[in-house]
């Protein structure tokens, strides 16, 4: 990439000139410049955000009830046991709804019961971003051979978590190391990639192609098509704890992608075009992700439970209780509808963001890699959800 540079040159009479106009500029008074206003802190949660009713007479289409009923069913044994963090809603809101589709059978109109079941929330001003992730399927191998030399590491010994409670007592990390009897942050992306991990045993499989590897561990599970022809999946087992950085904004930034280029296809194209450069922009996400081998089913979502093809979205769980349905209607038609928030990510981050996701293949490869929806969304709650969070305000 070009620098542009000033030779630090000046003719002395255009300087001079220079210093009489901005002195002639300087402003009478000498008032202090008043500092600009303090942006409020981003509200922590969906309830702190505000919440507010949806439409009343809303409509789901039949092809995506029956789409997405299977996956809110598996949601359903989370919901009815986990705190939501958001402050929406409680476990026993969600034991109705979750006993209603349990005895349901085949025979009913899956439309018909979210419509009857649930309520529209809005939270916040409802506007809407999605993106779309799949499972990629690269190169790999069990050993390490000639053309398989980067390593795929699982979850280190010396990785340590903490809550976020004790971290923010003792002022550190909450995932990290540590060293001289104290916690410090984990090694970096670029650490591990020069070898900070290396010869210690960690090693489940071993890439191809470290471009590959760097979005399966954005996409955080994928498929390694081995030498003899089987598949070895592997999902997601932990994180350094680094900040995840997206390469795509910060390619965008730079003027460095074309016109039309902006997805996932094109950052691709970008960076094997410009091994040297690209290399240190993906070094710029310092976030690394270790996998463990899958051997049941999956991909396996923030719950610990399989993801559906076109059905499951990841969100925030401090904006969207982890295995509510989701309503998007975006610019995106293919992405408009109703899904089931199972997922989490390290981007998915505040009020109505989203990541859709589409499966596995050169199709869901596509539709993901170039999904950027806008538009509205709202959150199917069990009804009476809403009127029980402002009956406070009401008293």
């Amino acid at each position: 990439m070009a620098r542009v540079e000033s030779s630090g040159l000046f003719r002395l009479p255009s300087l001079v000139a220079l210093l009489i106009v901005l002195a002639s500029c300087v402003p009478k008074s000498t008032a202090p410049t008043p500092a600009p206003p303090e942006q409020p802190p981003p509200p922590p949660n969906a309830l702190a955000a505000g919440v507010s009713a949806g439409p009343l007479d809303f409509q789901i289409d039949a092809d995506d009830a029956e789409r997405v009923h299977q996956a809110f069913l598996i949601s359903c044994p989370a919901l009815i046991r986990r705190q939501d963090p958001s402050g929406l809603t409680r476990p026993e809101d969600w034991k109705p709804v979750c006993e209603q589709i349990v005895v349901a059978g085949s025979g009913f109109d899956r439309a018909d019961w979210f419509r009857r079941s649930f309520e529209l929330v809005q939270v916040g001003d409802g506007k809407a971003f999605a993106t779309g992730y799949y499972e990629p399927q690269i190169k790999g191998s069990r050993v390490k051979a000639p053309g398989y030399e980067v390593p795929i590491y699982r979850v280190p010994p010396d990785l340590v978590e903490v809550s976020a409670e004790a971290a923010a007592a003792a002022g550190t990390p909450r995932r990290g190391r540590v060293q001289d009897g104290a916690m410090i942050p984990y090694y970096e992306r670029a650490e591990i990639e020069d070898g900070a991990l290396a010869d210690k045993g960690l090693e489940i499989a071993w890439a191809a192609d470290p471009i590959e590897l760097f979005f399966l561990q954005i996409q955080g599970s994928g498929r390694l098509a081995l030498p003899d022809g089987s598949i070895m999946r592997i999902g997601y087992a932990g994180q350094n704890g680094r900040e995840y950085v997206g390469i795509g904004r910060v390619m965008r930034e730079r003027g460095l992608l074309e016109s039309g280029k902006t997805s996932m296809q094109g950052i691709v194209e970008w960076l094997r075009a410009h091994p040297e450069e690209g290399r240190a922009i993906m070094r710029e996400n310092k976030s690394y992700i270790f996998f463990k081998e899958l051997t049941g089913e999956g991909p396996l979502g923030a719950l610990g439970l399989p993801v559906t093809p076109r059905a499951t979205l990841a969100a925030d769980p401090n904006f969207v209780p982890l295995g509510a349905p989701v309503l998007l209607q975006l610019d995106r038609p293919e992405a408009s509808g109703l899904w089931i928030a199972q997922d989490t990510g390290g981007a998915i981050k505040g009020a109505n963001r989203f990541d859709t996701f589409w499966g596995a293949g050169e199709e869901a490869a596509f539709i993901a890699g170039g999904m950027q929806g806008k538009g509205k969304a709202w959150l199917l709650l069990p009804k009476g959800t809403l009127a029980r969070l402002n009956a406070p305000a009401q008293r």
